[in-house]
């Protein structure tokens, strides 16, 4: 009873689902896909492209797949198909531009299982020949011109680019077969125009060839600018110029675009007017006068200039000094001068001459000329010069005065002489403009001169002494101002003269015949020379010295208490001070047995030379002693 219903609702389901048990036992798979172009993958312009798009699919039921289709170009899906057929996908490119070309897939997707096609790239070459087409082929200056560049049967986006007498006029992108510019002509003539375009294809563009060629004929309009000046002729500095600008056939300007007229000086606008400009200047030879009246109606401009000689009154001034060179506070004195003068016009009486700053310190003496004391610095001066109203600048002069030398100080270089040794001296003075000349003195007699040019610079004398008292005889002198008869003169050298060390002696206490155990010796070394002396003792065949010091006096000892044996040996010292370093000769010393032991030893001599005396005399009298028994014992047996 309870399966029934269960097995009543299977059966209910499948009468009203047919195709799902047949679902849910079908399987299928994607093995392969490919995209091919056909007639090929290079095909020239105008030809009828197919993309064919093959799907290999695998599956085990009878019903259809549902298969999706996608097509793309780059990366951009150009076409997408739903199907339930196995056959081929082909996409149609019907008369094939540039436009078309590129890499293409093929996708699929069935009941979500997708795949994809490798890339094939599509080439169509060949462009159309663009067309050009001008609204008119006869203007005026000034007047526009509609260009209309086509580019026949081509699609995406182009770049139009337009000529006018082979150069680049305007470019425009757009996303269409044409486009149209607007063209003005400003310079009278005949002008070729023609236009040329590029498909865009990213990353690649493709340009076509150029255009046909119109030429344009451009004529000129009659109406032109005037430039007047007054007076025409013999113009010099301080003349009044009266300058107009004004327009000539007026009447005949095609245009209705506004009129506008500009008077120039150079890059100097000077004014500006509709019909007619009127100016007034005082001539300057310094300026340039080259004036300009510009006409322009809209974008047509129409020039005239002229250029008005001008003749000088007076040179502009120039400055001078004398003398050339001056130190602090002496006497100098400027002239102005201008070398030339309109004799026609003025007089050279009639020049006026004045310094910038106004007579500083300086007073004038005559004209142009003024004097007095220089500064203790540096000062700037300038010359003005005045007539019939025009003045004139000289360029600016640099008074530098040099400062006298101070008094020179004189040092030993490495601050101290060696006796008999080469050392410098050094020359130098805090104060004063180079160059300076440094002469050393022995006893004011001069000894060389030398000069100093840079501050970096040093004067340097290379000398030699034989007696101390000798460093005291050297004086600087500096000199650079040739005027002053009594140079700055340094005081005396006073520096540390190092007399080098003599051999030095080395004495030994008590005599080297005395020398004996127990005893103390004295090794005492001496020389003569600069202190500090550092003396070191040495003994033969021991690698440091014995002892080393440093004396303020010539002379020092090294003491050994207790001598003993190994006391012995060869003894030496060497001396040492800031000139150099020496040594003495070699001492043998050799340390003699202590007589207490000499007195020991002689008495046991003599106690044993006693015993051997002792024993001999026993020996003797014992031997002599039995021959007298025996000899009486022989007389008392033969008795």
């Amino acid at each position: 009873m309870v399966l029934l219903p269960l097995l009543t609702s299977m059966l209910l389901s499948s009468y009203f689902h047919p195709g799902s048990v047949v679902d849910a036992q079908r399987s299928f798979t994607i093995r392969n896909i490919t995209l091919s172009v056909e007639p090929s993958a290079e095909v020239p312009r105008g030809t009828n492209v197919t993309i064919r798009c093959t799907a290999v699919v695998s599956s085990s039921g009878q019903e259809p797949l549902n298969r999706k289709y996608s097509i793309y170009q780059g990366s951009n899906n150009i076409y997408t198909k739903n199907t339930i057929t196995s056959e081929d996908l082909l996409y149609l490119l019907p008369d094939a531009r540039v436009s078309n070309t590129g890499k293409y897939k093929c996708a699929i997707n069935i009941e979500g299982k997708n795949m994809q096609s490798d890339a094939t790239k599509l080439t169509v070459t060949g462009l159309s020949k663009p067309t050009l087409h001008l609204n008119k082929g006869v203007v005026s200056e000034g007047e526009d011109v509609t260009a209309r560049c086509t580019a026949p049967g081509e699609t995406g986006f182009i770049f139009f680019i337009l000529d006018v007498d082979s150069k680049i006029i305007e470019e425009k992108l757009v996303n269409s077969t044409e486009v149209e510019f607007k063209l003005r002509f400003s310079s009278v003539g005949y002008h070729k125009v023609h236009c040329t375009y590029s498909v865009l294809m990213m990353p690649d563009s493709f340009k076509s060839e150029e255009s046909n060629t119109i030429t344009v004929s451009v004529k000129e309009m009659s109406i032109t600018p005037v430039l007047e000046i007054y007076p025409q002729s013999r113009i010099y500095e301080g003349d009044v110029l009266s300058i107009t600008c004004t327009i000539r056939n007026m009447a005949f300007n095609p245009s209705t675009a506004p009129i506008y007229l500009y008077l120039s000086q150079g890059t100097r606008l000077l004014s500006s007017g509709d019909t007619k400009v009127n100016y007034s200047t005082v001539a300057l030879a310094e300026d340039p006068m080259d004036f300009e009246c510009r006409l322009e109606i809209g974008t047509v401009a129409k020039v005239t200039t002229k250029m008005v000689p001008v003749t000088e009154l007076f040179s502009t001034p120039t400055i001078t000094m004398s003398p050339t060179v001056v130190f602090q506070r002496e006497d100098m004195s400027l002239t102005c001068n201008s070398e030339k003068v309109a004799s026609e016009r003025i007089n050279r009486e009639n020049v006026t001459y004045s310094l910038e700053p106004p007579n500083f310190l300086l007073t004038s003496t005559k004209p142009g000329v003024f004097s007095g004391k220089t500064m203790m610095y540096e000062f700037n001066y300038t010359c003005v010069a005045q007539a019939k109203g025009i003045t004139k600048y000289s360029a600016t002069l640099s008074v530098k005065p040099k400062v006298l030398v101070s008094i020179p100080k004189i040092s030993v270089v490495q601050g101290r002489a060696v006796l008999g040794e080469p050392f410098e001296i050094l020359c130098h003075s805090d104060i004063g403009s180079y160059p300076i000349n440094y002469t050393l003195l022995w006893d004011y007699e001069p000894l060389n001169t030398t000069t100093v040019w840079l501050p970096k610079e040093q004067a340097r004398f290379k000398v030699t002494i034989r007696r101390p008292e000798e460093i005291n005889k050297f004086m600087c002198e500096a000199k650079n101002n040739l005027k002053i008869t009594q140079d700055p003169l340094s005081k005396r050298l006073n520096a540390t003269v190092i007399v080098p060390l003599t051999e030095p002696t080395l004495t030994i206490l008590p005599e080297l015949a005395e020398v004996s155990e127990g005893d103390q010796l004295y090794l005492i070394c001496g020389t003569k020379g600069s202190p500090p002396v550092t003396f070191k003792f040495y003994r033969v065949g021991d690698e440091q010295p014995k002892f080393t010091t440093t004396s303020n006096i010539n002379h020092t000892h090294y003491r050994v208490n207790e001598l003993t044996k190994g006391h012995g040996g060869t003894y030496y010292c060497e001396a040492i001070n800031q000139a150099n370093n020496v040594f003495s000769e070699r001492v043998t010393v050799e340390v003699q047995m202590a007589l207490w032991k000499k007195a020991l030893i002689g008495g046991i001599c003599l106690v044993v030379l006693s015993l051997l005396v002792l024993g001999c005399v026993l020996y003797f009298k014992s031997k002599r002693g039995k021959k007298e028994a025996d000899a009486e014992l022989s007389d008392r047996w033969r008795k």
